[in-house]
């Protein structure tokens, strides 16, 4: 869901979406890169992403990705899952101050 996230914003590329991850959760949530890219083939191979390999001068060729119609069915899909799962967790564990 947060790689998803992110690329629906704009596209991005791996390294990008991993900083993101890290400094928007403020270090709770990190991604190890290693992990990260056969992640991002994955859903590439699903239809949910799509990427495109850029090039800029004095730079590094990179992998931008995108998300795809499909990809936002997904996104959609899960985000609705995990805001009913953040709900039952606030209904038993009192996450939410009253």
């Amino acid at each position: 869901m947060l790689v998803l996230a992110l690329v629906s914003e704009t596209p991005r590329h791996g390294y990008e979406i991993g900083k993101l991850i890290t400094e928007r959760s403020k270090g709770t949530i990190t991604f190890n890169m290693a992990s990260l890219y056969p992640l991002l083939y994955r859903m590439e191979r699903h239809g949910w992403i799509t990427g495109e390999w850029r090039e800029r001068p004095k730079e590094r060729r990179r992998r931008f990705y995108r998300i795809t119609p499909e990809g936002e069915h997904v996104l959609a899909g899960q985000r609705g899952l995990w805001r009913g799962f953040v709900s039952a967790l606030d209904q038993v564990a009192g996450l939410k101050e009253s």
